[in-house]
């Protein structure tokens, strides 16, 4: 690829148009924008959607260092003589040998949202083509070499995009996961049409009067001429839910789980690569290429009457091909570890990889640090990882127990760590080795372990079933039968001989293994009856919730809602921990929550977050270390 690239510069290949018009409607007014220190749009009326447009001015936060994860890749393109990749952690450039030339960070230097699409256009109001980026939460950003402008829509869920095709005539076609496609033109957001309104787009090809939008459940829809056509019967459609497009002169292809189906002129044409999932699709000369999830990159000839796919190498890509790229006349396949094209040998090779990572995964579910100093960082799907003290060198554990890691509790009378997963309760000993797996066969009433907490005489497990007490005289249950208020817990709080459980339907406190009290929204407080985390603060309780935020219970047993409390928060399961007198809460899309007890008020804090979903939090040392699912970041207390 180096050899290649020296050759010639990359280009590729955009379908650009001409033709379309719309009536705007509503005005647009100026205000000033200290916090961005630029001017932003804001638009409102009946047929507009209020929105700002701003460059991006975020300085590097103070105190916050986000731990290596691994890059992830979900698109590529060609701008300004530099090859751009994508994805959930980032931007990232790369000069004409391959080699890295800058990096832009999702938190630190760009939102915390994914980057899902690019594509490069001129809007009505741009001096020059930018590189438009789609985001999954934060809307849309264009860079033009230099700097950044976000364009954020103020409706949540019109910031929430999957796919993105400017026009020649300035407009910028957004395909949104709810609010169906909207249209930007450098002024006015507003939807595109009636007809593609309020449903998931999951992509969109075409030119200026000839627009295809895949759909999740609607199947293929046609915009041509001011009209639309839908096209999801089965004759046509081998599934409804599309997952890719592509585009080329009058024929389009339509990508599906099942297949691709060919159109030509808004007609049904044919059927092609019957039962392949088409995860990527490109045309270029006479040829479909067909990414798919497992098999490769397939090869349709365009000119046969009866065309049949073949696999273009003996040896695919062992992982799934996000994108098909095409620069110049050489085809490009992207994963997401990378860029990958044929060699002469006719097998797919690596050009362009991932740097190597500490942690494994980006997807954090549960951290623990250990009296040596060793943070353990537990996974949605992968495993666990124990990293040094030093956070420069991990070791890996996974397997069928240790998969899906929900908890990890240190048990430092025992020097053990007790690590709560969706397939049982693993124990490692002082030396981070498997000790133990303990199952449903064993006693636990149930294998889904999860909570776990450290008592004098052992541990108490959290199933979905119920409780499992675990002591030198072996494994008793408790449950509903016992007066439990619900048997799914999902968290768990201990204190001296006091033991609370938080469920599915409520919280009860425990004395001495027996149930003392249970509250639900009918008796107390509490406006949701799903709790999801528990921590205690000098000598009063902090109960997280879904969809409620966080509640007190006070030395007195009396209960208090939070006037500051944000509205609707879901505080994420086992997503607490307490520091000196702060209480911080991860949430559900808003971000980590922190509470002074001094000063009695919640705050927000957003700031280098990877994402705004806060899935896993551990305080020691004077650090907050915070997991989301995007990756994993250190901040020094004293900056929060």
């Amino acid at each position: 690829m180096r050899q290649f690239i020296q050759r010639r510069p990359w280009h590729f290949a955009l379908a650009l148009a001409a033709g379309v018009s719309l009536i705007w409607a509503g005005s647009a007014f100026w205000t000033a924008n200290q916090a961005l220190n630029e001017s932003s749009t804001a638009v409102v009326n009946e047929f507009q959607l209020a929105f700002t447009d701003a460059r991006l001015n975020r300085p590097l936060p103070a105190g916050v260092e986000a731990l290596n994860t691994p890059n992830a890749y979900r698109d590529a393109i060609s701008y300004q003589g530099h090859l751009y990749l994508c994805g959930p952690t980032g931007l990232f450039s790369f000069n004409a040998d391959g080699s890295p030339a800058a990096s832009y960070r999702t938190g630190i230097e760009l939102p915390p949202a994914t980057l899902v699409r690019m594509a490069t256009g001129l809007a009505s109001d741009s001096a020059e083509p930018e590189l438009w980026i789609a985001t999954a939460g934060e809307g849309l950003l264009a860079f033009d070499g230099r700097s950044f402008r976000h364009v954020r829509p103020r409706d949540a869920e019109s910031r929430t995009l999957t796919s993105i095709l400017p026009l020649s005539t300035g407009q910028i076609l957004i395909g949104t996961e709810k609010k169906g496609v909207l249209v930007f033109d450098g002024k006015s957001l507003t939807p595109f049409h009636p007809a593609l309104s309020n449903f998931h787009v999951t992509a969109l090809s075409g030119r200026d009067a000839d627009v295809w939008v895949g759909s999740l459940d609607l199947g293929a829809l046609h915009w041509h001429a001011g009209q639309v056509d839908k096209f999801a019967e089965a004759a046509v459609l081998p599934d409804p839910q599309v997952v890719s497009l592509a585009t080329s002169g009058d024929n389009a292809y339509i990508g599906t789980a099942l297949g691709v189906s060919e159109f030509k002129n808004g007609r049904f044409e044919r059927a092609l690569a019957k039962g392949v999932f088409a995860r990527s699709l490109l045309v270029h000369g006479n040829q479909l290429s067909v990414g798919t999830l497992e098999q490769g990159v397939f090869e349709i000839p365009l000119e046969a009457k009866r065309p049949r796919p073949a696999s273009s190498s003996a040896d695919p890509i062992p992982v799934e091909i996000t994108r098909l790229i095409q620069f110049d006349d050489q085809v490009y396949a992207l994963a997401e570890d990378g860029l990958y094209s044929i060699n002469d040998r006719g097998t797919w090779k690596a050009v362009l990889h991932r740097p190597a990572a500490v942690l494994s995964d980006r997807n954090i579910s549960a951290l623990s640090l250990d009296r040596s100093g060793r943070l353990w960082v537990g996974f949605f799907d992968r495993g666990l990882d124990v990293l040094e003290s030093n956070l420069q060198k991990a070791t890996h554990s996974e397997d069928e127990h240790v998969f899906c890691v929900n908890r990890i509790v240190q048990d430092d009378a025992r020097s053990l760590t007790a690590v709560g997963t969706a397939n049982g309760l693993v124990l490692f000993d002082a030396a981070a080795n498997k000790k133990q797996v303990i199952l449903r066969a064993d006693g636990l009433i149930a294998n889904h372990v999860t909570d776990i907490v450290v008592n004098p005489g052992g541990l108490t497990v959290a199933t979905p079933a119920g409780l499992t007490f675990i002591d030198r005289g072996g494994m008793k249950s408790l449950y509903a039968f016992h007066g439990l208020v619900n048997n799914h817990a999902y968290a768990l709080g201990q204190s001296q001989n006091r033991l609370l459980v938080g469920t599915l339907g409520g919280l009860s406190i425990l004395e001495s293994g027996v149930v003392k009290a249970s509250f639900t929204t009918s008796n107390s407080a509490l406006k949701q009856n799903w709790i999801t985390a528990i921590v205690p603060s000098a000598d009063e309780w902090f109960i997280g919730t879904y969809g409620a935020g966080v509640v007190r219970i006070d030395a007195a047993g009396a209960w208090q809602n939070f006037a500051d409390m944000p509205k609707q928060t879901e505080i994420n399961p086992n997503a607490m921990a307490t520091a000196n007198d702060r209480v911080f809460a991860g949430t559900l899309g808003k971000g980590l929550l922190i509470y002074r007890r001094s000063q009695g008020r919640w705050t927000t804090f957003t700031t280098g977050l990877p994402s705004l979903n806060v899935t896993a939090l551990a305080s020691a040392g004077g650090y907050l270390y915070v997991g989301t699912d995007n990756g994993l970041v250190r901040i020094t207390e004293a900056n929060l």
